[in-house]
Protein backbone atom coordinates (compact mmCIF):
# COMPACT_ATOMS: atom_id res chain seq x y z
CA UNK A 1 0.00 0.00 0.00
CA UNK A 2 2.91 2.12 0.64
CA UNK A 3 4.54 1.74 -2.45
CA UNK A 4 1.37 2.45 -4.42
CA UNK A 5 1.45 5.92 -2.47
CA UNK A 6 4.56 6.50 -3.06
CA UNK A 7 4.49 5.95 -6.51
CA UNK A 8 1.04 8.17 -7.20
CA UNK A 9 3.04 10.97 -4.79
CA UNK A 10 6.24 10.65 -7.94
CA UNK A 11 3.97 10.17 -10.91
CA UNK A 12 2.06 13.83 -9.51
CA UNK A 13 5.49 15.35 -9.39
CA UNK A 14 6.36 14.60 -12.85
CA UNK A 15 3.02 15.72 -13.99
CA UNK A 16 3.75 18.84 -12.50
CA UNK A 17 7.22 19.26 -13.37
CA UNK A 18 5.99 18.19 -17.25
CA UNK A 19 3.12 21.10 -16.64
CA UNK A 20 5.84 23.67 -15.79
CA UNK A 21 8.07 22.40 -18.62
CA UNK A 22 5.03 22.85 -21.06
CA UNK A 23 4.32 26.58 -19.72
CA UNK A 24 7.45 27.60 -20.27
CA UNK A 25 7.83 26.02 -23.83
CA UNK A 26 4.71 27.86 -24.89
CA UNK A 27 5.55 31.13 -23.67
CA UNK A 28 8.68 30.65 -25.55
CA UNK A 29 6.76 29.51 -29.01
CA UNK A 30 3.28 29.83 -28.62
CA UNK A 31 1.00 26.96 -28.22
CA UNK A 32 0.89 25.98 -32.06
CA UNK A 33 4.88 26.76 -31.93
CA UNK A 34 5.25 24.35 -29.10
CA UNK A 35 5.76 20.58 -29.42
CA UNK A 36 5.56 17.48 -26.97
CA UNK A 37 8.92 16.36 -28.08
CA UNK A 38 10.10 20.08 -27.35
CA UNK A 39 8.59 19.60 -24.09
CA UNK A 40 9.74 16.27 -23.41
CA UNK A 41 12.94 16.96 -23.77
CA UNK A 42 12.83 19.42 -21.01
CA UNK A 43 12.03 16.96 -18.63
CA UNK A 44 14.47 14.52 -19.79
CA UNK A 45 11.51 12.08 -21.03
CA UNK A 46 10.88 10.34 -25.07
CA UNK A 47 7.91 12.15 -26.35
CA UNK A 48 6.64 8.53 -25.79
CA UNK A 49 7.32 8.70 -21.99
CA UNK A 50 5.09 12.34 -21.84
CA UNK A 51 2.04 10.52 -23.66
CA UNK A 52 2.15 8.21 -20.54
CA UNK A 53 1.35 10.99 -18.53
CA UNK A 54 -0.73 13.48 -21.11
CA UNK A 55 -2.17 11.22 -24.03
CA UNK A 56 -2.66 14.76 -25.98
CA UNK A 57 -0.87 18.09 -26.56
CA UNK A 58 -4.50 19.35 -26.10
CA UNK A 59 -4.74 17.37 -22.44
CA UNK A 60 -1.65 18.76 -21.27
CA UNK A 61 -2.43 22.44 -22.54
CA UNK A 62 -5.48 21.95 -20.50
CA UNK A 63 -3.45 20.81 -17.39
CA UNK A 64 -1.02 23.97 -17.92
CA UNK A 65 -4.31 26.26 -18.41
CA UNK A 66 -6.05 24.59 -14.80
CA UNK A 67 -2.57 24.88 -13.37
CA UNK A 68 -1.98 28.47 -14.16
CA UNK A 69 -5.31 29.60 -12.76
CA UNK A 70 -5.10 27.50 -9.63
CA UNK A 71 -1.88 29.45 -8.52
CA UNK A 72 -3.95 32.56 -9.29
CA UNK A 73 -6.95 31.77 -7.26
CA UNK A 74 -5.88 28.97 -4.55
CA UNK A 75 -6.43 31.12 -1.36
CA UNK A 76 -8.66 33.43 -2.63
CA UNK A 77 -11.21 30.67 -4.12
CA UNK A 78 -11.25 28.91 -0.24
CA UNK A 79 -11.26 32.83 1.24
CA UNK A 80 -13.79 34.15 -1.56
CA UNK A 81 -12.55 36.88 -3.97
CA UNK A 82 -12.80 41.17 -2.80
CA UNK A 83 -11.74 43.52 -4.75
CA UNK A 84 -8.24 44.21 -2.41
CA UNK A 85 -7.47 40.58 -3.44
CA UNK A 86 -7.76 41.01 -7.18
CA UNK A 87 -5.62 44.25 -7.35
CA UNK A 88 -3.03 41.86 -5.54
CA UNK A 89 -3.64 39.68 -8.12
CA UNK A 90 -2.93 41.92 -10.87
CA UNK A 91 0.46 43.16 -8.54
CA UNK A 92 1.08 39.55 -8.22
CA UNK A 93 0.97 38.97 -12.67
CA UNK A 94 3.27 42.20 -12.77
CA UNK A 95 6.00 39.89 -11.35
CA UNK A 96 5.44 37.35 -13.50
CA UNK A 97 5.99 38.23 -17.00
CA UNK A 98 6.33 34.95 -18.80
CA UNK A 99 2.94 33.20 -17.25
CA UNK A 100 0.79 36.43 -18.27
CA UNK A 101 2.74 36.10 -21.63
CA UNK A 102 1.72 32.38 -22.16
CA UNK A 103 -2.05 32.83 -20.67
CA UNK A 104 -2.42 35.98 -23.20
CA UNK A 105 -1.07 33.87 -26.26
CA UNK A 106 -3.16 30.93 -25.84
CA UNK A 107 -6.15 33.35 -25.01
CA UNK A 108 -5.59 35.18 -27.93
CA UNK A 109 -5.42 32.07 -30.15
CA UNK A 110 -7.99 30.18 -28.20
CA UNK A 111 -11.10 32.24 -30.35
CA UNK A 112 -10.63 29.84 -33.51
CA UNK A 113 -12.98 27.69 -33.69
CA UNK A 114 -10.72 24.53 -33.74
CA UNK A 115 -8.87 25.37 -31.10
CA UNK A 116 -7.80 23.03 -28.53
CA UNK A 117 -8.80 25.43 -25.74
CA UNK A 118 -11.63 27.24 -26.94
CA UNK A 119 -13.87 25.22 -24.70
CA UNK A 120 -11.63 26.02 -21.33
CA UNK A 121 -11.47 29.71 -22.16
CA UNK A 122 -15.42 30.11 -22.94
CA UNK A 123 -16.18 27.63 -19.35
CA UNK A 124 -13.31 29.77 -17.37
CA UNK A 125 -14.60 33.04 -18.46
CA UNK A 126 -18.53 32.35 -17.63
CA UNK A 127 -16.82 31.45 -14.40
CA UNK A 128 -14.81 34.52 -13.75
CA UNK A 129 -18.06 36.82 -14.61
CA UNK A 130 -20.36 34.99 -12.15
CA UNK A 131 -17.47 35.16 -9.51
CA UNK A 132 -16.86 38.95 -10.77
CA UNK A 133 -20.58 39.41 -10.33
CA UNK A 134 -20.77 37.93 -6.76
CA UNK A 135 -17.53 40.18 -5.77
CA UNK A 136 -19.23 43.17 -6.79
CA UNK A 137 -22.59 42.47 -5.14
CA UNK A 138 -20.65 41.77 -1.69
CA UNK A 139 -18.87 45.53 -2.24
CA UNK A 140 -21.60 47.24 -3.38
CA UNK A 141 -24.60 45.55 -3.25
CA UNK A 142 -27.54 45.37 -6.00
CA UNK A 143 -26.14 48.80 -7.52
CA UNK A 144 -22.67 49.79 -8.40
CA UNK A 145 -22.45 53.89 -7.62
CA UNK A 146 -22.61 54.13 -11.35
CA UNK A 147 -26.29 52.19 -11.18
CA UNK A 148 -24.68 49.14 -12.59
CA UNK A 149 -26.00 45.93 -11.74
CA UNK A 150 -22.97 43.64 -10.48
CA UNK A 151 -24.54 41.00 -13.34
CA UNK A 152 -23.47 44.22 -15.83
CA UNK A 153 -20.40 45.36 -14.20
CA UNK A 154 -19.02 42.05 -14.41
CA UNK A 155 -17.62 41.67 -17.98
CA UNK A 156 -15.98 45.26 -17.77
CA UNK A 157 -14.37 44.16 -14.50
CA UNK A 158 -13.10 41.35 -16.45
CA UNK A 159 -11.90 43.01 -19.65
CA UNK A 160 -10.22 45.62 -17.68
CA UNK A 161 -8.07 43.11 -16.23
CA UNK A 162 -7.40 41.37 -19.32
CA UNK A 163 -6.93 44.34 -21.26
CA UNK A 164 -4.28 45.88 -19.00
CA UNK A 165 -2.08 42.41 -19.46
CA UNK A 166 -2.51 43.10 -23.23
CA UNK A 167 -0.92 46.51 -22.81
CA UNK A 168 1.59 46.14 -20.07
CA UNK A 169 3.10 42.94 -22.34
CA UNK A 170 3.41 45.30 -25.44
CA UNK A 171 4.81 48.54 -23.21
CA UNK A 172 5.64 47.30 -19.71
CA UNK A 173 7.66 50.96 -19.53
CA UNK A 174 4.50 52.85 -20.29
CA UNK A 175 1.76 50.61 -18.87
CA UNK A 176 1.34 50.39 -14.51
CA UNK A 177 -0.76 47.64 -14.72
CA UNK A 178 -1.41 47.54 -10.86
CA UNK A 179 -1.59 51.41 -11.10
CA UNK A 180 -4.23 51.58 -13.98
CA UNK A 181 -5.89 48.82 -12.23
CA UNK A 182 -6.44 50.47 -9.00
CA UNK A 183 -7.26 53.80 -10.65
CA UNK A 184 -10.23 51.62 -12.48
CA UNK A 185 -11.35 50.11 -8.77
CA UNK A 186 -11.86 54.00 -7.79
CA UNK A 187 -13.81 54.28 -10.65
CA UNK A 188 -16.07 51.44 -9.59
CA UNK A 189 -16.20 53.79 -6.16
CA UNK A 190 -14.72 50.96 -4.03
CA UNK A 191 -13.61 51.82 -0.64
Amino acid sequence: MCGMTAARSRGAERRAEIVRAALEVIAERGYRGASLGAVAERVGLSQQGLLHYFPTKDALLVAVLAERDQWDTGSAAREGWRLDLLASLVEYNAMRPGVVQTFSALLGESVTDDHPARDFFTRRYAQVRGEMAELLRAEFGDRLPGGLTPEEAAPLLTAVMDGLQYQWLLDPESVDMAGAFRAFLKLLGAR
